[in-house]
Order: C-alpha cells, then structure tokens, then sequence
C-alpha cells in the first residue's frame, strides 16, 4: 500500500471521488503548496495532488480525499489563485509533517474491499428516488437526469450533486462497499423526499401565506 507525504488543505468541506472543487487560494502557504502542485504538473511529476481533509474549528478528521488541479482559472497580481479541482483517492492519515507551512501527512491511500458497482435494481432504485429529488428541488418536473453507465462509485456521484450534511457525507467517505454507501444514499434520499413532502403539507395547510419555514439538512 502506497505512503506519501502529500500536502493537505483542512476545510470544512468533504470532497469526494471524482466530485469537482472550485478554490480561491489566497493564504500564503496555501499558494506555496498549490504553486508546487502546479509546477510538478508542468513537469509530470506524480506528486501533483494535495488532500482535503474535513476540518471544523480544532478537529480534523483522519479520512479524506486527495484533489488534482484540473485548471488555474485565474491568478491576481498579488499571487492569488482560482483553480477548479476534481476528487481523486481517498485516504487515511498516518502521521503529520509540519517541516513546511503548511501540513503534510504519511497517508495510506484505500479503496473499496468488494466491487465499486451496485446490483442493478439497487442502482435503479437509488437512481430513481434521485431523479425524484432533483427534480422537486430545482421545480422542474420535466428535467431529464442523465446518469452514465456503468455505475461505479455511483454512491459519491448521487451524494456529489445534493446540499448534503458534512457529517454525512464524511461518513459516505469512510464506508468501503459500495452496495453499503448506496443503501445509506437512498436512506438519506427517502428522508429528504419524506421532508419535502411534510414542508409541502405543511404549506397547503397553512393556506401558502409563507408563515412556514423549514430546512432540508
């Protein structure tokens, strides 16, 4: 199993395989590190990926999911970057290094223990019941879902497209079994459509006069 010492970014985000993240970098050792990201691209280097770990005030989780640069879309005069990254392997921390500015860590990169695909009628399913949400949510009833075969991590690309809690999702990140991550997502999606449907309810019996307020987490 591979152990590098990759750069890490604590954030209070949880990012996912294959999901994209847009960053402003403005911190000077997050400029460092992402200018060394950056060079070792240009120079085809397999040290371009950085880690981003779930971090909330003096907490940072062991599990994360390292990011590669898919584009620098802008940089300011004062050194400031805008780059679009994109989730790619998911690891565990070992140990930390604090040798530069910012952290770097021994890391065991993992992957799932069983197949990265669901059965089919569990896709189907999962697949389903997020169509029905995405829908509702953007008030679109007639918006096609696209989702290309074949399924593989279909988990992380339903939980990538939904305001999901962080909470979740990190656990989402830690699970090695796909089968289990989508029985979690369809979980989560039967209770979010079951929560629309109680905001909408609610609504109707208050006559629509928007006294009602109520948050899908």
């Amino acid at each position: 199993m591979e152990e590098i010492l990759l750069p890490l970014f604590p954030l209070e985000v949880v990012l996912l395989p294959e999901e994209p993240l847009p960053l402003h970098i403005f911190e000077d050792r997050y400029k460092q590190m992402i200018g060394e990201c950056l060079r070792a691209q240009a120079a085809g280097s397999s040290h371009q990926e950085f880690g981003v770990v779930l971090a909330k005030g003096n907490e940072m989780h062991t599990v994360g999911c390292s990011a590669r640069i898919v584009n620098l879309t802008r940089k300011y005069e004062d050194g400031k970057m805008d780059i679009l990254s994109i989730g790619k392997r998911r690891f565990e921390i070992l140990l930390t290094n604090e040798e530069k500015p910012y952290l770097r860590a021994a890391v065991e990169f993992f992957d799932d223990d069983g197949p990265d695909t669901p059965p089919e009628d569990e896709a189907s399913r999962a697949i389903e019941l997020f169509s029905k949400l995405i829908r509702r949510l953007r008030r679109a009833a007639d918006m096609p879902v696209h989702l290309t075969r074949p399924y593989r991590y279909l988990s992380f690309r339903l939980a990538a497209s939904l305001p999901l809690d962080l909470d979740f999702k990190q656990q989402l990140l830690t699970v090695r079994n796909e089968p289990d991550r989508l029985h979690l997502m369809v979980q989560t999606l039967e209770s979010l459509l079951a929560e629309l449907d109680r905001v909408q309810n609610a609504r109707e019996k208050a006559g629509g006069n928007g006294n009602i307020h109520k948050k899908i987490e």
